[in-house]
C-alpha cells in the first residue's frame, strides 16, 4: 500500500483509543499459556500480538512469527520447557538476519537441546523441549533485554527457579521491571539486586485478571502531531497510568521540552501544545527506551531544532538497522542525519523538502514516526500497511485526527 499524505490540519480535540502494549501483552500471553488461570483484558490487536497467539495454541510442529521480534525470543524459552515437543521455530527473512545466539546460548547451559536449522547463531531453530534442571546462569545484559525477560518469564516453571548473573551494562532496565513486576502480580516471588536477578519456582496461578495498559510507544507518534501543531492542539488518548510499568512513558517529559503537556484524568491522557519556546538542542540518552528514538528525532526534523540521542546499540538488530534506515530518510527531506554505531545526531536541520517518498524498509516505526511530518509538508509513504505490527488502526485514527490521506 503506497499511500500520499498531503499538507494536513488537525481537529483541535479527538478522542482516540489505543489498543493494548504490545510488550506488556506478549508476555501475558506466554504467562497465561503457563497458568491457564490468568484472564487477561486489552490485549494488543497488533501482529506480533496475534502470531504469538497462534503460536502458543498450535499444535503444528513449525511455528513461523514472521516478523515478530519478540515472539522468537520469548518462545524460544518457552518451546524449550515444552516437554516432548520438538518445534521448528522460524521466521521472515529479516528474523533470520537477527541475532539470537546468546539466550540460546543461556538456555543450553541450562540444559535445553536447541539447534540451528540454518545459520548459526540465528533463527530458524529446532527446539526439543525438556525439563530443565539447572538454576543458575550468566548472561550478556547489553543486547537485548528480551533475552533476559524470555528466561525469567520462563523461570517460574523451573523445579528450582532461576539465578541470573548479568554481565555488563544492562540495556533497557524498564522492560525487565515490567517483566518482574508482571510476574508479581500473579504472585510469584522475584528481586533484582544489582546485577542478579532471582525467580523463585510457582506451580499454580491463583485466578486472576490482568489488564493490559495501552501502549505507549504508540502514543509517541500523537506526541510527535500535537508537538508540530499550532498553540492549543489536543488530543486524548485511552488507556493509560500514572505508574506505568513501560520505559516508554518517558516521553510525557521528553515532549514538554517540544510544548507538549500531558495531564491525566481517569484512564485517558491530554496531549495539549502549551508553548513554541524550544530549547536549540534536545539531548538524551535513550537506552531504556530506544523505540521512540525514531519518533523523537522526526519530531526535532519538523521543529527544526537540534537532537543528540544516545543510548541506541540495540536499534541496528531492530526490524531494520534503524539508523542507517533514518539517515537514508531523513535526507530526502533535506537534512543530513550524523549516525554512529549507538548514536544520532540532528545538528542542522533545514526546512522540509515535500515530494519525498519514505520506505519503511518491513519496519511499522519508520511508517509511523515519519506520518505527522504531514502537517508540514506533502509525500508519500511506501508499504504504508506495515503499521499492522504493532498498531493496525494507525491510519484510521490518522484520519479521524482529520489528516488527508490518500491511496495510490
Amino acid at each position: 500500500m503506497h499511500l500520499f499524505l498531503q499538507n494536513s490540519k488537525i481537529n483541535p480535540r479527538t478522542d482516540i483509543t489505543i489498543t493494548g502494549s504490545k510488550s506488556e501483552s506478549n508476555r501475558l500471553l506466554l504467562l497465561k499459556a503457563l497458568f491457564e488461570n490468568l484472564e487477561i483484558q486489552n490485549v494488543s490487536n497488533s501482529d506480533d500480538s496475534q502470531y504469538m497467539l497462534k503460536a502458543l495454541s498450535t499444535e503444528s510442529t513449525t511455528v513461523d512469527i514472521h516478523h515478530a521480534g519478540t515472539a522468537m525470543r520469548f518462545l524460544t524459552a518457552y518451546f524449550a520447557t515444552l516437554e516432548g515437543n520438538t518445534t521448528l521455530l522460524t521466521g521472515s527473512q529479516r528474523m533470520q538476519e537477527r541475532p539470537i545466539k546468546i539466550l540460546v546460548e543461556a538456555l543450553r547451559e541450562l540444559g535445553a537441546d536447541i539447534e540451528y536449522a540454518n545459520k548459526e547463531g540465528y533463527p530458524p531453530l529446532k527446539i526439543t523441549g525438556k525439563q530443565l534442571l539447572k538454576d543458575e546462569v550468566r548472561m550478556k545484559a547489553n543486547v537485548s533485554s528480551q533475552y533476559i525477560s524470555a528466561l525469567l518469564l520462563m523461570a517460574t516453571k523451573l523445579k528450582n527457579g532461576l539465578e541470573l548473573h548479568l554481565e555488563g551494562k544492562i540495556t533497557s532496565v524498564p522492560y525487565i521491571k515490567m517483566t518482574l513486576s508482571l510476574l508479581e502480580q500473579i504472585g510469584v516471588e522475584t528481586s533484582f539486586e544489582g546485577q542478579t536477578i532471582k525467580v523463585q519456582p510457582y506451580l499454580e496461578a491463583a485466578p486472576k485478571t490482568l489488564t493490559v495498559e495501552s501502549d505507549w510507544s504508540s502514543a509517541s507518534y500523537f506526541y510527535s502531531i500535537i508537538a508540530l501543531s499550532p498553540l492549543g492542539t489536543q488530543v486524548s488518548l485511552s488507556t493509560y497510568k500514572k505508574d506505568s510499568l513501560q520505559g516508554d512513558a518517558v516521553l510525557k517529559d521528553i515532549y514538554r521540552q517540544m510544548g507538549v503537556e500531558t495531564s491525566f484524568e481517569a484512564s485517558r491522557i491530554i496531549l495539549k501544545k502549551t508553548t513554541n519556546t524550544l530549547p536549540p538542542l534536545i539531548d538524551i540518552d535513550l537506552a531504556n527506551a530506544p523505540d521512540i528514538a525514531q519518533t523523537i528525532v522526526v519530531s526535532c526534523l519538523g521543529l527544526q531544532i537540534q537532537c543528540h540521542i544516545t543510548g541506541l546499540h540495540t536499534l541496528k538488530i531492530k526490524e531494520t538497522d534503524r539508523l542507517e534506515a533514518l539517515k537514508s530518510e531523513i535526507f530526502k527531506f533535506g537534512t543530513d542525519l550524523n549516525i554512529t554505531n549507538d548514536s544520532l545526531s540532528l545538528l542542522d536541520p533545514k526546512p522540509l523538502m515535500s515530494g519525498a517518498t519514505v520506505e519503511t524498509y518491513n519496519d511499522h516505526r519508520m511508517a509511523m514516526a515519519f506520518a505527522p511530518l504531514a502537517l508540514l509538508t506533502s509525500f508519500s509513504i511506501n508499504e504504508a500497511e506495515v503499521v499492522s505490527k504493532s498498531f493496525p488502526d494507525f491510519w484510521e485514527n490518522l484520519s479521524e485526527l482529520g489528516f488527508n490521506i490518500s491511496e495510490s
